[in-house]
């Protein structure tokens, strides 16, 4: 069976046996026919909310919010009629600001700005990126229900108009992403994103991909949300071809939750039983850019991975492994059960410890491999998994391992699908 998997920008053909289950993929949706006027429309006859122009009309400025560079929103798709909206309504281009919703990533500029939102827009309007770790950036909000002390860029708490954007997927710890994400953590401070995902939220056993039911990440990113205020959202699905699928606009928690209805009906992909190997990608540029983010592919594949299965992940790691906080906290930490230990003990933080605690959750059930250009085989093994020098090769290792009639599945596009055991 030859598969294309996602990787990098430009795709991995790889040759599995016949006998391989899948591909599992989204489903087919039809890509809307024109989504300008789809979002143009769905600006006009919002969700829950009156109109975009009319909640702009005697607002005296606006903050649009964007996801950074690690989320293919289409930008150049969704800006131009929000910003055409705020304008005509007498909101003056200089009082516009376009906020990038970094969270604790780094910060994006120059072409990498343009190709998100598009040259034009980067020539003409205010851009800033958020600063997770400036505390005194961010504007104290009380403390959420479970005692967050909640701290959220004052630009955008100050604004006189509050408006974000962004995409509905699969999220490995929030069910979902968008809605009231780009809020929390996209705009808030260290201070509360190390409590945020901090082990109380992240071993709860709802915290998990397509939960959003009883999920305490979830529902305190909705409270920390509505603490900072959101007057529109603009959401989106895309496929696997990120066309877009699904637009919505109007009130921040409505419009999401009409969108994850959308996504979860195509993403969810049910499996007859558990698989010895699991071949997934993460979902290729630019999630797949570094370690940190690549590591949604693993958790996205372990539904339906069987206890001391394998599973063998592709990404192409161009920008290494994440940030320094990142590859210093693997280095310090080359036994991951005492890390574990560690942060359940509560006196150990580091910035970042979040993502390598979802990835001891996979080695907890099953051994990982990595096939990747972008880093050097002593670095992956430092990352505590073995590299593989090509997807071949991993899979057969493995068949020697579980036997040539082993089960095995592929998921070219990662953790953008939700693969679940049928009778879970």
């Amino acid at each position: 069976m030859r598969v294309k998997l996602d990787y990098g920008r430009t795709g991995l053909e790889v040759e599995l046996p016949e006998h391989t289950l899948g591909p599992l993929d989204i489903r087919a949706a039809e890509p809307l026919a024109d989504p300008q006027s789809a979002i143009a429309a769905a600006l006009e006859r919002p969700m829950g909310t009156p109109p975009l122009a009319e909640l702009a009309r005697g607002r005296r400025n606006a903050c649009v919010v964007v996801c950074d560079v690690t989320r293919p929103v289409p930008n150049r798709l969704v800006l131009p009629p929000i910003l055409r909206t705020l304008e005509q309504q007498g909101i003056a281009r200089r009082d516009i600001l376009i906020l990038v919703a970094t969270g604790l990533h780094r910060p994006n500029w120059g072409a990498e700005l343009e190709e998100m939102l598009g040259a034009e827009i980067v020539s003409q309007y205010r851009i800033a990126n958020h600063y997770g770790k400036r505390l005194h950036e961010h504007a104290f909000l009380g403390y959420s229900p479970r005692g967050l002390p909640v701290y959220i860029d004052r630009r955008y708490v100050e604004a006189n108009l509050k408006i974000t954007t962004g995409l509905i997927e699969p999220h490995l710890m929030a069910g979902y992403s968008g809605g009231r994400k780009v809020i929390c953590p996209g705009l808030a401070a260290l201070e509360t994103v190390k409590y945020w995902h901090g082990p109380d939220f992240l071993e709860h056993p709802n915290a998990d991909c397509g939960i959003v039911q009883g999920n305490p990440v979830h529902e305190e990113a909705t409270a920390v949300a509505r603490m900072a205020g959101c007057d529109f959202i603009v959401n989106l699905c895309i496929d696997g071809q990120r066309r877009v699928t699904w637009v919505g606009a109007g009130d921040m928690e409505l419009t999401w939750r009409e969108g994850v209805r959308f996504c979860e009906a195509l993403a969810r992909v049910p499996v007859p039983e558990a698989v010895d190997i699991v071949v997934t990608t993460a979902a290729g540029y630019p999630l797949d850019t570094t370690w940190y983010q690549a590591i949604k592919g693993l958790t996205g594949a372990l539904p339906i991975v069987k206890r001391g299965g394998t599973i063998i992940l592709a990404a192409s790691l161009s920008e290494g492994v994440g940030s320094p906080e990142f590859f210093r906290l693997i280095r310090d930490n080359p036994d991951i059960r005492q890390f574990k230990q560690r942060i359940l003990g509560r006196d150990y933080f580091v910035l970042d410890q979040w993502q390598l605690e979802e990835l001891a959750k996979v080695l907890e059930r099953c051994r990982v491999k990595v096939v990747s250009d972008g880093l050097p085989a002593e670095v992956l093994r430092q990352c505590h998994v073995e590299p593989a020098p090509s997807v071949e090769t991993a899979v057969a290792e493995a068949l020697q391992e579980y036997g040539p009639n082993a089960r095995i599945a592929v998921i070219p596009k990662g953790p953008y699908v939700l693969p679940v055991l049928a009778n879970a």
